[in-house]
C-alpha cells in the first residue's frame, strides 16, 4: 500500500513538472509587436503629410508616396519591408542609430503609429529616381560579383534583387538617391551608424574607398 502511495505521488508530481513547460523562446523584439497591431492608415497618411508635434511630416524629405526628389540624401521609404522601416525608427528611437534629425522625430511616435507609418510605406509602389549619372563598371561588379582581393562578398548577396531586398531587415537598394546611400556607408565606415547586426556593414564598408563607395552608390541609384 505504500508503495503504492508513493508510486502515485511520483507520477502526480511527474504530470505537474510536464505541465509547466520552460518557455526558451525570445520575446519578439518591440517593432514586430509593433507591426502586429492593426494597421492605421488615415493616422499614418496624417503624420506623412502634416506630422505630429516634434515629428515634423515625412513628406518633406521622403516624399508624399516615399518618393523623395532625384539628388537630396534623404532614403527611398516606398516600397521597403515594413519590417525595415519599424526596426529603423525603433533603432532612431532608442539611439541604437543615432541621428540628430530623425531621433526626436521617431520618439514623438508611438509604437501603434511606427507600425502604421511603416506598413503605409512598404504599400507604396516604388519607381526608379531619374539620374543623369553614369553607374561606374566597378559598382556593377561590386554589386553583383564583389571583389574576392578585399574579402567583400556581392551587396546582392545579402540585399538580394534591387527591388525586393533579401529579406524583412535586408533592405532592396536599387533606386535609392546615390547621396543616401553614399552616406550610409560612409557612416557605417566612420563607425557612426552601428545598427547592423554583427557588424558586418561597419567591417566590409571599412575595406572600401571612396571611389568604392561613390561607384556603388551610382549603381544603385539607377536600378
Amino acid at each position: 500500500m505504500r508503495t503504492t502511495l508513493v508510486l502515485c505521488l511520483a507520477a502526480a508530481s511527474v504530470s505537474a513538472m510536464a505541465a509547466e513547460v520552460l518557455d526558451f523562446s525570445r520575446p519578439p523584439p518591440s517593432w514586430q509587436t509593433a507591426l502586429s497591431q492593426p494597421a492605421k492608415e488615415e493616422v499614418a497618411q496624417n503624420i506623412v503629410a502634416k506630422g505630429k508635434g516634434a515629428a515634423i511630416a515625412c513628406a518633406g524629405c521622403h516624399g508624399a508616396n516615399g518618393l523623395p526628389p532625384a539628388g537630396v540624401p534623404f532614403p527611398r521609404l516606398a516600397g521597403l519591408p515594413s519590417e525595415y522601416v519599424a526596426k529603423q525608427l525603433f533603432d532612431y528611437r532608442d539611439g541604437t542609430r543615432p541621428n540628430a534629425a530623425m531621433a526626436p522625430i521617431a520618439k514623438a511616435l508611438t509604437d501603434a503609429e511606427i507600425g502604421s507609418l511603416a506598413l503605409y510605406f512598404a504599400s507604396q509602389p516604388a519607381s526608379p529616381v531619374k539620374s543623369s549619372h553614369v553607374s561606374p563598371r566597378r559598382g556593377a561588379q561590386l554589386a553583383r560579383e564583389g571583389d574576392n582581393a578585399l574579402a567583400i562578398p556581392a551587396c546582392s548577396d545579402c540585399h538580394g534583387g534591387d527591388d525586393i531586398g533579401g529579406g524583412p531587415i535586408l533592405p532592396p537598394l536599387g533606386a535609392q538617391p546615390s547621396a543616401y546611400t553614399t552616406a550610409q556607408l560612409v557612416a557605417f565606415k566612420s563607425g557612426e551608424r552601428r545598427n547592423d547586426d554583427g557588424a558586418v556593414m561597419r567591417e566590409f564598408s571599412k575595406r572600401l574607398s571612396e571611389a568604392d563607395i561613390e561607384a556603388i552608390a551610382s549603381y544603385f541609384e539607377k536600378r
